[in-house]
Parts: structure tokens; sequence; C-alpha cells
């Protein structure tokens, strides 16, 4: 007998991709959301689709999703975000895998979608992440953000990808990351100054983001940009 199944959400007006993403993850033995006072139609979309909503208020991003793994029903737990999906292979190799687990968690590789297209390079594939795991043995550290599931024993890795709708306009990414950089600021003048010229080379040149044509090069700019505000961000807070 497999064990069972939570796949568990955190939400805040997350209505554009919710119906793929928990549509996606319906065959587990329990969905859920634990919302964090969405004024869209997000609640509305999980209803419908007889998923559990809780509501509770935000903690951050680390305390928020170690909470909604707490409101599961069972122990062996898959985080999903509301802008991934997961795929059809993805979700037989979970199946076959929680039948007898070798492993207390997993790695579950990313494909990820920059402006309506998957991106390959970069360093953005596979961008595995820790998400299938039995809560006895992990939990998610209390970062504001860039948290991550801390697991008590070595991990395994899934083979098959899930889908990830990264961002599909500039204007997303810039305003994501002026608000990531905010949350994950870090004290650091001189790696405001060299720090983003060594992320833009290593995504563009050594991790081959030219390949990616026009996508690859505002990829990496954006993501130097990035770490030069995380970094200025927190030298001027400091």
């Amino acid at each position: 007998m497999k064990n069972k199944l939570s796949v568990v959400m955190i939400t805040f007006n997350s209505e554009k991709y919710l119906e793929k993403s928990l549509g996606s993850a319906l065959f587990a033995d329990e969905v859920l959301i634990l919302d964090s006072g969405s004024t869209d139609s997000t609640i509305q979309i999980a209803k419908t689709l007889g998923v559990k909503v809780y509501q509770e208020k935000w903690r951050g991003f680390g305390l928020q999703k170690q909470r909604a793994v707490e409101l599961a029903k069972n122990d062996w737990i898959f985080v999903l975000d509301s802008d991934e999906v997961i795929t059809e292979e993805l979700k037989n190799e979970i199946l076959s895998v929680l039948e007898s687990p070798k492993f207390k968690g997993y790695f579950v590789p990313r494909l990820n979608y920059f402006f309506g297209k998957p991106v390959k390079r970069c360093g953005l594939y596979p961008d595995y992440t820790l998400r299938l795991f039995n809560r006895k043995y992990g939990r998610f550290t209390q970062d504001e953000v860039h948290e991550k599931v801390i697991l008590s024993e070595k991990p395994g890795k899934l083979k098959n990808h899930m889908i990830h709708y990264a961002y599909d306009t500039i204007e997303e990414f810039v305003e994501k990351q002026n608000r990531y950089s905010t949350l994950g600021a870090k004290p650091g003048k001189l790696k405001a100054v060299f720090s983003p010229v060594w992320t833009f080379l290593n995504l563009y040149f050594f991790k081959l983001g030219f390949l990616e044509g026009w996508r690859g090069f505002v990829i990496s700019a954006l993501y130097s940009q990035y770490t030069f505000l995380k970094y200025i961000k927190g030298s001027i807070k400091n």
C-alpha cells in the first residue's frame, strides 16, 4: 500500500495559474492551500476544485510554508507553488516512489518558463528543489525569502520535472526582484560592485545563456541587477 500524500500550497492573489496548478495536484489524497488574505478569485477557484482552504496571516515564506505543512493530515508532503504545474510524468513517478520510498525526501527538477518559453540554460535547469518529503524528517527554514526544506537524512532525486511559470513579462520580473532583494538584503558594498558583474558573466557565458538568444541576455542582466540590489540595500540599511 502506497503512502498517502498531501499537496500543500501558500497563496495570496494567486489566481493567474491556480486552476492549472491545483488541477495538476488532484491525484493526491489531500490538497490544501494556506491563504493570507487574497482579494481575487483564489479562494473561489480552490473551493470549486474541492481543495481545502485555510486562511491565516502572513508570516514570511519559510514560516508560512511550514504552517501549511503542519495543517496537512498526511506525513508525506509535496509543496507546490501557485505558478507551478506537476506534469503527468512527474505525477506517475511520485505515485511510484510513494509505494516504497527509499529516501525520506526527494529533490524535484523544475523547467522554468521565462517570457512564454522554457529556458534550460543560464543555470536554470534542472533547478532542483526539495519538494517531496516526509514531514517527520524535514521542515522549512524560517527565512523570509529563499526558504528551503532541511532534511535530517540524505535525500534522493526524482527524474521528471515540474513546470514553473516564472515570469511572463520583464515588468513582473523587476517587480518581484525588487521585493525579494528587500527581504533578502545582505550587507556588502564590495559585493555590490563585483558580484553583479560575475553574475552576468557566469549566467550568460559560462552557463551558456547566450544560446537562449535575447531571453538569455535579459535573464542574465536582470539577475545581475537583483544581485546588485540585494547587496546595496543591505549596505545602506547597515
